[in-house]
C-alpha cells in the first residue's frame, strides 16, 4: 500500500515534470525533431521516396504479389533509413574535418579567458607574452583534431547510432518477415 505522503510526492514530481516552461525553452524543444529530419519517414522526401521504390523493386523483381511487395517495401524503407543516417554521420565528420579553422568550444572559452586574464594582469596596451600568443594562435591538426571533432560531436554521433540502431533492428525484422513469406 503506498502511504499518502508518497502519492503526494509523486504528484508533485509529476506536475513539475511537463516539458519546458519558457518560450525559449518551448522553441527549442520544437526543433528537436527536424535538426537531421532523421525522425521525418522517407516519403517525406521524394527523392527518398524514389529510392524506397526502386529498392523495393530491386528485391521484389517482377513478382506483383501485394503482400510481398509490402514486406519488400519495409525492408527498403529501413535501408534507406540506413542511408539517410550514415549521410548525416558522415556530413557532420566531414564539415568539421574540412573546417581549417575548427576549435573546440572548450578552447574558445579557455583562449577567451586567457586574454580577459591577460589584460587585467598586463593592461589591455601590453603585448601579450610569447607563450600565450602561441597558444592563442594554435589550431588543433591531425589526430589531434580528429579526437576533438569527435569529442565535441558525441551527443550528436550518440543520436545518430540510435537513428541507426533502429534502422538495422528494422531491417533485420522486416527481412525475417520477408523470407518467412516466401515459399
Amino acid at each position: 500500500m503506498t502511504s499518502e505522503r508518497k502519492i503526494k510526492a509523486n504528484r508533485a514530481n509529476a506536475r513539475a515534470s511537463t516539458g519546458p516552461k519558457t518560450a525559449h525553452g518551448r522553441s527549442h524543444a520544437a526543433r528537436n525533431a527536424v535538426r537531421h529530419a532523421l525522425s521525418l519517414p522517407v516519403y517525406a522526401d521524394p527523392v527518398w521516396s524514389e529510392e524506397v521504390e526502386s529498392l523495393t523493386r530491386q528485391i521484389i523483381g517482377t513478382d506483383a504479389d501485394p503482400e510481398k511487395q509490402q514486406l519488400a517495401r519495409r525492408i527498403a524503407e529501413a535501408q534507406v533509413d540506413l542511408r539517410r543516417v550514415r549521410s548525416a554521420r558522415h556530413q557532420l565528420l566531414s564539415r568539421a574535418l574540412s573546417d581549417p579553422d575548427y576549435e573546440s568550444e572548450a578552447t574558445l572559452r579557455k583562449k577567451a579567458g586567457l586574454i580577459i586574464g591577460c589584460f587585467r594582469r598586463i593592461g589591455p596596451s601590453a603585448p601579450m607574452p610569447d607563450n600565450v600568443m602561441e597558444f592563442l594562435q594554435s589550431k588543433p591538426e591531425g589526430p589531434c583534431k580528429f579526437a576533438t571533432i569527435l569529442a565535441d560531436k558525441t551527443r550528436q554521433l550518440l543520436a545518430l547510432d540510435r537513428y541507426e540502431r533502429r534502422a538495422l533492428s528494422r531491417r533485420k525484422f522486416a527481412i525475417r518477415e520477408f523470407d518467412i513469406g516466401t515459399p
